[in-house]
């Protein structure tokens, strides 16, 4: 008996050696955690910079196509006319692709483009954009 006791007390206190071998720092565990946790810290601010860049990019093109839809609504100037004065071509094509839909409103521009808003069956508002021969040039369907 007194030979089971002697060899598990030196089983524990060999374990409990080894454990406290591995949790005491040293000088160079410091230096590789060291050395890890800045290149994590470097990998973490280079992904934040990129981020802060893809972020400003899209930013600065939105900001553009923006603009740049502005400035085309503006040069566009659409002066309203009658919905009768609407060519044919673009009448059918409402009636095609919009059906049950009725022009409220019809605008043109100097270069020929229709801008028809439209009232439709179900309570919904459209603004839809078309040439004289009566293709889409752009067409939004929202809810009033």
């Amino acid at each position: 008996m007194k030979k089971l006791i002697l060899s598990t007390a030196i089983v524990l206190g060999g374990l409990t050696a080894a454990t406290a071998q591995d949790k005491e720092p040293t000088a160079m565990n410091e230096q590789k955690q060291t050395a890890v946790e800045a290149q994590v810290e470097n990998r973490i601010e280079a992904a934040q910079d990129a981020d802060a860049v893809v972020e400003t990019e899209a930013t600065v093109a939105t900001d553009a196509a923006t603009a740049e839809i502005a400035a085309t609504d503006v040069a566009q100037d659409y002066k309203e006319v009658k919905a009768s004065e609407v060519p044919q071509a673009v009448q059918d094509a409402v009636a095609k692709d919009f059906s049950g839909a009725t022009i409220s409103k019809a605008y043109v521009n100097a270069q020929g483009d229709y801008k028809i808003e439209l009232a439709t069956a179900d309570a919904k508002k459209a603004t839809v954009y078309a040439n004289a021969k009566g293709e889409w040039i752009k067409n939004e369907l929202k809810k009033q």
